[in-house]
């Protein structure tokens, strides 16, 4: 079982360089958590939002992946497609307007919990991208799709 296993992640390119392409963004978006805060949060590796964004990497490196492998006309790369625009398109809009949400009621709980009313945790306000960060993301995908593809 696992070789059978490593084997289809070994021989499924497409999927191969998608992982690499998430991998890579992350690791980038905990070595600049680390210069800039100058310590290690293991979080950084495992959550959302953040420069660059490893969704859009993953999703523009599965798409084009996939158009290189299989070509822009096959039904999988227009799937593969679609899924990166609706992935970003997430990523910096929905997403990030529930981190602004999240941001606002924060304010608000701590002012109620300043006045003994209230015991609650905050939020997570972090979960979106900016467009410059889902750029950015894009185009590491994309560079590391071309690097990886036939």
């Amino acid at each position: 079982m696992k070789e059978m296993f490593a084997r289809f992640f070994m021989h499924n390119r497409i999927l191969s360089v998608t992982i690499v392409a998430w991998v890579f963004t992350q690791t980038i978006k905990v070595t600049l958590g680390v210069i800039r805060e100058k310590k290690f949060n293991f979080r950084w590796f495992i959550g959302t939002g953040g420069m660059p964004s490893s969704h859009a990497a993953g999703a523009t490196a599965l798409a084009l992946s996939s158009g290189l492998e299989l070509g822009f006309s096959s039904p999988i790369f227009a799937l593969a497609f679609v899924f990166a625009m609706v992935t970003m398109f997430d990523a910096q809009g929905v997403r990030r307007s529930a981190g602004k949400q999240a941001e606002i009621l924060n304010k608000i709980i701590d002012d109620i919990h300043w006045r003994g009313k209230i015991k609650e945790n905050k939020l997570k306000e972090l979960l979106g991208h900016t467009p410059i960060q889902v750029i950015a993301g894009s185009i590491i995908g994309a560079l590391i799709a071309l690097a990886l593809s036939r």
